[in-house]
């Protein structure tokens, strides 16, 4: 921006209050839709109010801190966040939403709900699902269930694709395109849950949710089309009291889905994005694959007037499923080949395949194989722009002679070849600085532990003896099926404390139900820390934890903790709980595996990243106390690191070799590295780290230097790849970019890859900045994309990815 030019005001709150231009998440543009939704209603002269409810999981993780973070701007609105116990004890409590007004009278005229989960929770929440859709939404409220869908298993167990998982339950789905379109999707979602009495599902993909851009938000923009309602049976399609489950499956099957499609095509949802005079050859595609779909069209070259020369027709589809046959039928039919593009298991492929069968004009549809049944768009992980447009470029050539797209076709082609393996040397994940696991996943010498869901899942990569993991909640019960033909006699089960409060509790009844033995160790760490420390969702305390575990049969109960006297003398524990210093936590295993049946370990630490956090804050006692190495006295023998094992302890060479340093900004205070026999370690009382003195003035010649030349954006946008550690600022350096391209009235998207990130894993950050906001197509840069490599980490910017 030049010196003389005026930068917009920009606030923190422009993302909920601001109409226009702002800047925002996609997680952020889900905490507006009920403000804006609310906003519409009253509009219309209604006085809605919005119940949102649900679990946390990547790319929805940090959906509940954003809810949290506005609870004031939200309770203004009527907006009740209440956080679920678990996913389908939500959809229950969302259900209930739309009971309101039934039997009582009531103080609003509708309340609309939201539901959110990972893909595994929607998995669990299938008959909730089915229940509530069956007895449909209420006509002035409507239910969105936004699914987090973790496609490459960046942050979970499996990788997941829901959609199926809803066809199952009859919810239509809708599919965005980016931050945009879960704002406009988000609003349309609701009004077709109205109309239809559907729930209805928003697909919300890494790609979209976790993407930062600039968002057009207007209550202006909105002109919903109801549609004519003529068929409509009598009673209409909502909510009801005195319903039977047949005429629930009826009324579901013969006339809701079918509303739903009328929504749709009165909205035009599905629409032709890019046309020409002759069409013959079309794309079918939707979401993050439009996205897709659109780089890949810019890379190949084809704008407007070549995608005419070549007769290519772009059908992008909203509601993926149930179809809306009419506009596809029309769109799609007449074409010589019709291209599908989408992520994971062919689902627009098969409703096409269905709707064209024994048509005259039907086109021949190829997708996940090309028309001899060779592979063309896989359907494992996730698809690229390089691979779509690969596939595109295929399909055109197949049938028109051109030269310059083959020449780019095999640019390709070669920009997507694996590159020479480069050194084994790579970032991984571990357990942070004076984490608890460090010392509660150690096992006695000879036994056997088995991982859960959480951040000491990580304890299978090290060497602790535990393998082996379930879904969430099921921790420890593999072992009831294993058991029974198993030379090992007893395990060590971990799990979470907030797997425990989620639903881990049954699995510990189940275990003491079958007689099996077995100890679990439930990890209470004060916060979920795997989702970014949020608190439990209700009240949760180590003696709570015993009481339950005592009153569903559990054999013997000890807490382990690394402070014994922080409980008050009238805090009750359950009878026989014995208390230990962690140092003792060896002992009480050795002891607990002789005890047939289900016995429990209780280990109260606090989670070393949430007490960072808390002291920060002023919220959390910081002791005066650090530990130092004496390098003269170390012999370099690791004891601390096998003591502690903690990243916090470094290497350091000197003249007289190799010994040991503390990294003092990044100890928690742990203190676990000196319970060894070291003589080496200095115990300072009371002081503070000095601090370091910023120059007075800038370094000579500093003021000559020259004002970079920036880059044309007039072709195409600008591409940025920045690549760290989790912790250092990456995601800070892509944030404060995005925001000056903002401010200076430029497009521009940023999308952060955290994965394990928080746990000293690889972070990397793709930029995207271009002329105006809407110059950016896909967030993510793939294979040739960069132009810059901003390098925060030399080994995550040598690796595979980044290279």
């Amino acid at each position: 921006m030049p010196p003389e030019a005026t930068a917009p005001a920009i606030s923190l709150e422009d993302k909920y209050t601001k109409e226009g231009w702002v800047y925002i998440t996609g997680t952020q543009a889900l905490v507006r839709l009920p403000l804006l939704q609310r906003q519409l209603d009253s509009a219309q002269g209604l006085n809605t109010a919005c119940y949102i409810s649900g679990y946390r999981g990547s790319p929805l993780g940090g959906f509940d801190r954003e809810l949290q973070r506005a609870g004031s701007v939200l309770a203004e609105n009527r907006i009740v966040f209440q956080p679920g116990v678990n996913e389908d004890l939500a959809a229950t409590a969302v259900w209930g939403s739309q009971q309101v007004g039934l039997r009582d009278s009531s103080e609003c005229d509708g309340v609309f709900g939201v539901w959110y989960g990972k893909g595994p929770g929607v998995d669990r929440s299938g008959d909730a699902f089915r229940h509530a859709n069956l007895a449909g939404s209420a006509a002035k409220g409507g239910v969105l269930a936004l699914l987090g869908d973790d496609h490459t298993c960046e942050s979970s167990t499996t990788c997941h694709q829901s959609e199926f998982a809803l066809i199952d339950a009859m919810m239509p789905v809708l599919n965005p395109a980016g931050v945009q379109e879960i704002i406009e999707f988000g609003v349309h979602g609701w009004a077709m849950s109205r109309h239809s009495g559907c729930w209805v599902g928003l697909k919300c993909v890494h790609d979209t949710v976790s993407s930062t851009v600039c968002a057009n938000i207007c209550a202006a923009n909105f002109n919903i089309q109801a549609p004519d309602g003529k068929d409509l049976p009598k009673g209409g399609l909502n909510i009801r009291t005195g319903d039977t489950a047949r005429e629930q499956e009826a009324r579901l099957h013969n006339h809701k889905l079918k509303a739903a499609q009328a929504y749709c095509r009165a909205n035009r949802l599905d629409r032709v994005v890019l046309n020409s005079p002759a069409p013959r050859i079309g794309i079918a595609t939707a979401g993050k694959s439009y996205l897709d779909v659109r780089q890949a069209l810019a890379d190949l070259n084809i704008d407007e007037e070549r995608a005419q020369a070549l007769g290519l027709r772009v059908y992008k589809v909203g509601m993926v499923w149930p179809l809306e046959p009419t506009k596809a039928l029309e769109a799609c039919g007449g074409l010589e080949t019709l291209l599908v593009v989408e992520e994971k298991r062919d689902l627009l492929e098969g409703q096409l395949k269905q709707l064209f069968y024994g048509k005259r004009n039907a086109p021949a549809i190829i997708g996940k194989f090309d028309r001899d049944g060779k592979p063309l768009l896989r359907s494992i992980l996730d698809l690229n722009s390089n691979l779509v447009a690969i596939a595109l470029a295929e399909t055109i050539l197949a049938t028109v002679e051109d030269p310059a797209l083959k020449e780019q076709l095999a640019s390709l082609k070669a920009l997507e070849a694996k590159p020479e393996p480069q050194a084994p040397l790579v970032r991984t994940p571990y357990f942070c600085a004076g984490c608890p696991h460090s010392s509660s996943t150690h096992l006695p010498e000879g036994s056997r532990g088995m991982a859960g869901i959480g951040c000491h899942f990580l304890a299978q990569f090290m060497d602790r003896n535990v393998d082996g993991f379930t879904q969430m909640g099921g921790e420890g019960a593999s072992w009831l099926g294993e058991a029974p033909f198993a030379a090992t006699e007893h395990v060590f089960q971990q799990m979470g404390d907030g797997t425990y409060f989620h639903s881990g509790a049954l699995a510990i009844r189940a275990a003491v139900a079958a007689g099996v033995n077995i100890t679990f160790k439930v990890l209470y760490n004060d916060a979920v820390a795997m989702t970014g420390g949020q608190a439990h969702d209700g009240p949760l305390t180590p003696w709570g934890i015993s009481w339950q575990a005592h009153s569903e049969g559990i054999k013997a109960i000890a807490l382990v903790t690394d402070e014994p006297d922080k409980y008050a003398a009238e805090v009750q524990w359950a009878p026989g709980t014995t208390l230990h210093y962690r140092r003792e936590l060896d002992w009480v295993q050795t002891k607990f595996r002789k005890v047939p049946g289900a016995t429990l370990i209780i280990y109260d630490q606090t989670c070393a990243a949430e007490k960072r956090r808390r002291r920060k804050r002023g919220a959390y006692p910081d002791p005066p106390k650090r530990l130092f190495i004496h390098d003269r006295v170390c012999e370099g023998c690791g004891d601390c690191g096998q003591q502690s094992n903690c990243v916090s302890l470094l290497p350091l060479d000197t003249i007289w070799g190799r010994k040991r340093t503390i990294d003092q900004s990044s100890c928690n205070k742990d203190y676990s590295c000196n319970d060894g026999f070291c003589p080496s370690f200095v115990t300072v009382l009371g002081g503070a780290l000095r601090k370091g003195r910023g120059a007075e003035r800038a370094p000579a010649g500093l003021a000559l230097l020259p004002e970079p030349e920036l880059p044309s954006l007039a072709e195409r946008p600008y591409g940025i790849l920045i690549g760290g550690v989790g912790g250092t600022g990456v995601v800070t350096v892509g944030a404060l970019l995005g925001m000056a391209a903002h401010l200076d009235g430029k497009g521009v998207s940023v999308l952060d890859q955290l994965g394990f990130a928080q746990k000293g894993g690889p972070v990397t950050t793709h930029v995207r900045i271009a002329a105006h906001p809407g110059g950016i197509n896909s967030p993510r840069l793939n294979a040739g994309d960069a132009d810059l490599l901003l390098g925060c980490d030399q080994l995550v910017v040598s690796g595979d990815e980044a290279l």
